[in-house]
């Protein structure tokens, strides 16, 4: 069924174990002076044999934090990866922790300047520099840490910040569309992709045309924004004006915003939770098997009908390149 007949969804073939830590960023000082902290959770796998270990970046939603998507990450890793939480501080669960109320409720009221959005964005290049140096005291996982092959992902805010890093142009604070392109990243999984239009009404094709990696884009039927409304269809439109050749869209069968976060929020139960995050981890292994490992059969399994009969009508999934 799969391109590996190692494959199992329900088995995680290695041990994993998790890392937690600070990076300290004394050269973006808050508005107190005060160092920015980047606080990070590292899944890596534990008593194997995998030669190299890509390393993939995660990072969370409005209102996260570095703990969401065990899930995945967990069994991402014991495939071989080593996988990078990171918590934006500003965007992240301080704004509604210990506060009265719904974290929902909270983050709606939640004003976000474009200062912090920045700076979100700008944690992602300090914290892949900052990995590199923490590894050179962490030999059980730096020695084969595969730098050369690198991924960003994440979910809903994380999924834009994954757009930025692939390449989307944003505005800065005065309003002008600046590209924050991180070079080492070779490809990207978008969970719950966020279309920009309510920060520029420049095209959508000079937005999102820009972004010249192979992203993995990932949504569902029921996959509406928790703050702002908006129904998934919505979504797909930077699948649409990515002008990359290589790109996948997903659209699981009343899949719903919070089954890549692990959790639920305000949502009702899923019945088809368990089987969405199969998916969604199968999904994500072959994409970074692809484009992580070079893995050719992973890349065919993609592209060539191979995922779209294992998900049969539990969704769509198209691929394109």
């Amino acid at each position: 069924m799969f391109w590996n007949d190692s494959i199992d969804p329900a088995i995680e073939p290695a041990k994993v174990l998790l890392k937690r830590g600070e990076f300290v960023d004394e050269n973006r000082p808050d508005e107190n002076g005060n160092a920015r902290v980047v606080p990070f959770k590292i899944y890596h796998p534990a008593d194997h044999d995998f030669d190299r270990l890509p390393l993939i970046v995660w990072s969370h939603g409005f209102g996260g934090n570095r703990d969401g998507a065990s899930f995945l990450s967990r069994y991402l890793a014991s495939h071989g990866y080593v996988v990078a939480h990171i918590t934006h501080h500003g965007t992240d669960s301080s704004l509604w922790e210990g506060k009265d109320g719904h974290p929902w409720d909270i983050l709606r009221q939640a004003k976000v300047s474009r200062e912090t959005t920045l700076n979100r964005f700008y944690d992602v290049p300090f914290a892949l520099d900052q990995i590199k140096i923490w590894t050179l005291e962490t030999p059980e996982i730096g020695d084969l840490l595969d730098f050369e092959n690198i991924g960003m992902s994440g979910h809903s805010f994380g999924a834009l910040t994954t757009q930025v890093m692939a390449g989307m142009m944003i505005p800065n604070q005065d309003g002008d569309l600046i590209r924050l392109r991180e070079e080492r990243f070779k490809a990207g999984i978008l969970y719950s992709p966020v279309p920009i239009a309510h920060l520029s009404d420049a095209p959508p094709e000079d937005l999102y045309g820009p972004i010249d990696i192979p992203l993995l884009h990932m949504t569902g039927t029921q996959d509406t924004s928790p703050l702002e409304g908006f129904d998934y269809d919505y979504r797909l439109v930077v699948y649409e004006y990515t002008r990359h050749p290589e790109k996948y869209l997903l659209v699981k069968q009343e899949g719903d915003h919070m089954v890549y976060n692990g959790t639920r929020g305000k949502l009702e139960v899923n019945p088809n939770r368990e089987r969405h995050e199969e998916i969604i981890k199968i999904g994500a292994l072959a994409f970074w098997a692809a484009h992580l490992k070079n893995d050719e059969k992973a890349r065919e399994w993609l592209s060539e009908g191979g995922y779209a009969d294992y998900i049969g009508a539990d969704g769509k999934f198209e691929a394109q390149g």
